[in-house]
């Protein structure tokens, strides 16, 4: 599977930890950087992830902050975008089942790297569930405001 992997700056750690477990399970990793700690704008790397995976250029994302929260926000701008925040792998595995989530944050500061990886494994595995859930996930592409 193609995935792209982006952070800021408080996540270029557990960004680079987690692009290599992808990389050994196999997996294509587009690291859409930051490439170094140095103070970056968390929305320009998630606006940035958010549009190689509604490109498809990745089928799946993952944003990486120090909370989690701001990159996700940036993320979920995009109409093509299913981002879900997590922390542990019951959620992760939800995500994926009942919203067909398309890209996992989480944030650097709160997930250590052997939690965040079980998340990916459960983000990964999971099919999304279909039936009941299709048309509620349809409405997430086509919001009636």
């Amino acid at each position: 599977m193609r995935i792209a992997i982006a952070s800021d700056h408080a996540a270029v750690e557990l960004k680079a930890a987690l692009g290599e477990y992808l990389s050994g399970l196999g997996h294509a990793v587009i690291d859409l950087g930051p490439a170094t700690a140095e103070r970056v704008d968390y929305p320009d790397f998630g606006y940035r992830l958010a549009a190689a995976v509604a490109d498809g250029v990745a089928e799946r994302g993952v944003a990486l902050c120090g909370s989690g929260i701001g990159i996700s926000m940036a993320v979920n701008r995009h109409p093509a975008c299913r981002c879900a925040l997590v922390s542990e792998p019951l959620s992760a595995a939800l995500a994926r089942e009942h919203n067909d989530a398309n890209v996992l944050a989480m944030g650097a500061r709160l997930t250590g790297v052997d939690m965040a990886k079980a998340c990916l494994d459960a983000f990964l595995a999971t099919p999304f569930g279909g039936g009941r859930h299709a048309g509620r996930v349809a409405k997430l592409s086509a919001p009636a405001f």
